[in-house]
């Protein structure tokens, strides 16, 4: 049986979480005093529970004001993908727990892409 961390949930809603090989689970995201959790609708027991303590970085792609679905949590186990299509108020709370300064901006893929070029074509 699954045991949520959380003692009180500050926000729920659902998501997709794009943990295994073979494409996203949906499911329903808790976030709490204790921990960012996701639950699998198909099954329960598929979870992951990631606590405050153990996230170095959360953060999502920002272009002009709009806030993408999807984000990205960087814990000292691994890195983590997700989508919501609350993202925003996700991060909100996640800040609130974790600090401004873990709370960044992640590169565009056009930003990506520019950086790559930059790098293949700067001399050595």
């Amino acid at each position: 049986m699954a045991q949520s961390q959380n003692k009180t949930v500050d926000y729920q809603t659902t998501g997709v979480s794009y943990l295994g090989a073979f494409g996203g689970k949906v499911g329903k995201f808790l976030i709490g005093d204790q921990a960012l959790e996701f639950y699998a609708d198909a099954n329960v027991e598929d979870y992951i529970q990631l606590p405050w303590a153990n996230i170095t970085a959360i953060g999502a792609n920002v272009s002009g004001k709009s806030i993408s679905r999807h984000f990205e949590v960087f814990t000292d186990q691994g890195k983590f993908l997700f989508a919501s299509k609350d993202s925003g108020k996700i991060l909100k709370i996640a800040r609130e727990y974790v600090g401004d300064d873990k709370v960044v901006r992640l590169p565009t893929l056009i930003q990506t892409i520019g950086k790559f070029f930059k790098n293949l074509f700067a001399k050595k």
